[in-house]
């Protein structure tokens, strides 16, 4: 069934909720839009709070040396660097840390490419804790929940095709390196010699602020960095929902409509606009994290369709490897850059795979989507299965049999 047609059949009926503006509090749109923008900017702090709250968690435990410090097993490197990713929230941080293992020949470059595709499948997390601060109204909510799992759904699909590839023509081999990677080592050499600097990240600077202001009040908490990265991941995710809470609460009547017109006549036109806005907003503000949990509310509010949500998400795939290309390039070691390439690889393939067959990641999304706001159990249970269970059973079981 084509995905197009059952969706415009689906969203024909305007929910009531979402769509029409109170008549008790009779607010301008210009009001609810002012609202709505210190919500959208609060929600953008938030995500960088808990993400930098994380990543200092990560970065004081075991979890990132016990992890990927001994993964020379494709399928410990593709569970390890997924738990990693959805621990810290950031496919960029562990993509970097992977090339610069690489780099310095503490992981082998014929594994390296299945922790990225881990790296690609835990970075997903944070669109669906993002979506669950719209339980509250079912039909919002499946919207949201379609829209951040779609992502999971392309990246597991992609990782399911490409992994067997990779790993079966790697032990055809002597050295291990299977089709993707033999082509990045062929591409790095183009590439080895140059230097790209770290573009200017504008939401950074601007949530500075309130990032920096929350970090200064967890040193009340004592010395120790992991409870300080603790306090700060706890009060971005407090923060997250709130924001979540008030921004939904204000993409309603006049300025929805408006913002509805703005998206599908600019800026989800079709697909390719929107791939292209998906992947230069990502490589703008250098995290897909940011850019793909940004859709979920306004597709959850209805603004965004998720036929439209789809080529945006591939296109923010494809943006967040900019940052493992600036890594391997900082220090052009032919074996970082060629993970780097490989990064980039594995997504414009699955892009040339899974966007013909888009109605497959889109029909699982919607799917589960249904099921997950007819009982709110099953969203939960996607987020502990997908991003616990699955890598932590995958790492022990892979040790045992490999």
């Amino acid at each position: 069934m084509d995905p197009d047609r059952t969706e415009s059949t689906q969203e024909s009926t305007p929910e009531p909720s979402a769509l029409s503006t109170p008549r008790s509090t009779g607010r301008s749109p210009w009001v609810y839009g002012l609202f709505a923008g210190l919500s959208l900017y609060m929600f953008l702090a938030a995500i960088k709070v808990m993400g930098g709250g994380l990543k200092t968690v990560g970065e004081n435990s075991d979890i990132i040396e016990n992890v990927m410090g001994g993964a020379d097993n494709p399928l410990v490197a593709l569970f390890g660097a997924m738990l990693v990713t959805a621990t810290v929230q950031s496919s960029s941080f562990t993509t970097a840390l992977i090339i610069t293992l690489t780099g310095y020949g503490q992981m082998p470059v014929e594994t390296a490419i299945f922790a990225v595709m881990g790296a690609n499948i835990g970075t997903s997390v944070t669109n669906a804790i993002v979506s669950l601060g719209q339980l509250r109204i079912r039909k919002q909510f499946r919207r949201a929940f379609s829209a951040a799992i779609v992502h999971d759904f392309f990246n597991w699909l992609t990782v399911l095709v490409l992994l067997p590839i990779e790993w079966i023509s790697g032990e055809m081999r002597e050295d291990g390196h299977g089709i993707l990677m033999r082509f990045s080592e062929w591409a790095a050499q183009f590439f080895s010699s140059t230097s790209i600097d770290k573009p200017f990240n504008p939401i950074k600077w601007a949530v500075s602020p309130v990032v920096d202001a929350i970090k200064a009040i967890s040193h009340l908490f004592g010395d120790s960095p992991l409870l300080q990265g603790t306090v700060v991941a706890i009060v971005g995710l407090i923060l997250l929902f709130a924001s979540l809470i008030f921004l939904v609460k204000n993409l309603k009547g006049a300025l929805l409509r408006r913002l509805e017109g703005l998206f599908r006549r600019v800026f989800f036109r079709n697909d390719l606009i929107a791939y292209t806005v998906g992947c230069l907003t990502t490589i703008l503000v250098q995290s897909s994290s940011v850019t793909t949990s940004l859709i979920v509310p306004l597709a959850g509010a209805g603004a965004v369709k998720l036929r439209r949500v789809y080529p945006y998400t591939l296109g923010a795939n494809l943006g967040t490897t900019m940052t493992g290309v600036i890594a391997a390039t900082a220090n052009p070691e032919p074996r970082a850059v060629a993970v780097a390439i490989a990064h980039v690889t594995f997504n414009l393939v699955g892009t040339a795979i899974w966007y013909p067959l888009r109605a497959i990641p889109i029909s699982l999304a919607r799917g589960y989507g249904r099921l997950a706001a007819r009982s709110k159990r099953y969203a939960i249970l996607f987020l502990l299965v997908m991003f616990l269970v699955v890598p932590i059973v995958g790492i022990v079981v892979s040790e045992l049999l490999f």
